[in-house]
């Protein structure tokens, strides 16, 4: 007779483990006192860095390549390929990771090398781009992205404007329309997921600049800059397309996608499982782990456990989540879809000493839900 099968569909412990380190550790204490069960190790991921590996764990090939990173200089970026389907996570060409020595630099980043890393997944054959976006280093409104694509910006007097010759700001506000006709010959073909956790419009109080850009160092004068510069993009691109819920994502990536490649923004959770078939991986399981660094009300919006305890729901699994800390009640925790919730922070307390130990306080976990569940 078979043992239990438990699916582990961790996302990142963010600054502490990757997901796929979450899933082992669980795995190892699970295994340590359920030996014969069948631990199956799914890591996940909501759009932001992870999203790649969370691919290249479940078996999709990992393409490494050349691309410049957000202030131009040269690095490696990856995405994940099956068939006709490229998964592309931005933070791992142009994210805040690979800003030079971690230096901010909210006027001079760019989206450039993460246009060329999807026109390397275009000329590879892929016709299905999934855009993880999430993590970035930039607020340019995608232009620089769509500028390694083909996308002319034009002046005043139609003459293309050199973009590594001038920050954002400057050629936002010079920029007064666009050329789409030496567009990468793919993206007619090409069909684009975005796939993020966040809703905010590109303009405005909920917008790309005001939410995101002091997390890039941005201070109040460069904020009011760049909200005029996106103002000016918006204007050339489709104002329209500026107020769709996603269009804010990534230093507003998402408009740039939306506006000119016809993108459809979803739930990055919903598209990483649904890519991963993951009701398929969880049919007759007997128990669904998942988790993330801090399980809050943010969680909510379309963070990844939730996601997960929701796919699991639907397959009438039973699901439980191993967390860094939780914010939320024992109600609210139940109403999320959970069955239970295991904080680390019951075992260690001190936040630091939790995150340097996330490892083997994760196994003491498993061996917990593997006594209680299995």
């Amino acid at each position: 007779m078979s043992g239990p099968r438990v699916v582990l569909a961790p996302d990142k412990f963010k600054g502490s483990l990757t997901a796929p380190e979450v899933a082992a550790a669980l795995g190892a204490g699970i295994r340590r006192r359920a030996p014969g069960a069948d631990v199956r190790a799914v890591p996940v991921a909501d759009g932001g860095d992870g999203m790649v590996e969370a691919f290249a764990t479940a078996g999709w090939q990992r393409v490494e390549i050349d691309a410049p990173g957000p202030t131009g200089e040269p690095s490696r970026a990856v995405y994940a390929m099956r068939d006709e389907t490229a998964v592309v996570e931005l933070a791992a060409a142009v994210g805040l990771v690979k800003l030079p020595g971690g230096r901010p630099e909210p006027l001079r980043a760019d989206t450039f090398g993460l246009g060329v890393v999807v026109a390397h997944a275009l000329d590879a054959g892929a016709r299905e781009i999934v855009l993880g976006l999430g993590g970035s280093a930039s607020t340019d409104g995608g232009s620089g992205f769509l500028r390694a694509l083909g996308l002319r910006l034009l002046d005043e007097h139609d003459d293309e404007l050199d973009g590594t010759a001038m920050d954002v700001v400057a050629l936002l506000n010079r920029v007064q329309a666009v050329d789409r006709s030496r567009l990468h010959p793919a993206v007619a073909r090409a069909r684009f997921t975005l796939a993020c956790d966040v809703d905010n419009p590109l303009l405005g109080p909920a917008g790309a600049v005001a939410v995101y850009s002091p997390q890039k160092g941005a201070d109040r004068r460069m904020m009011v800059e760049l909200e005029a510069a996106l103002t000016n993009w918006a204007a050339v691109l489709g104002t329209g397309y500026a107020e769709i819920g996603g269009a804010g994502a990534a230093g507003g990536t998402g408009f740039g996608a939306l506006a000119v490649l016809g993108a459809e923004v979803r739930s990055g959770i919903d598209v990483l499982l649904e890519l991963l078939e993951f009701t398929a991986l969880v049919e007759g399981a007997t128990l669904v782990v998942t988790g993330e660094g801090s399980l809050d009300h943010q969680s909510m919006r379309g963070k990844a456990p939730v996601g997960v305890a929701a796919a699991a729901k639907a397959a009438r699994v039973p699901v439980v989540a191993a967390v860094g800390r939780t914010m939320l009640s024992p109600g609210e925790i139940h109403a999320a879809g959970f069955a239970a919730c295991y904080p680390l922070s019951e075992l260690e307390p001190d936040a630091a000493r939790s995150m340097l130990t996330a490892g083997e306080l994760l196994e003491r976990i498993g061996e917990r839900i593997a006594r209680e569940h299995l």
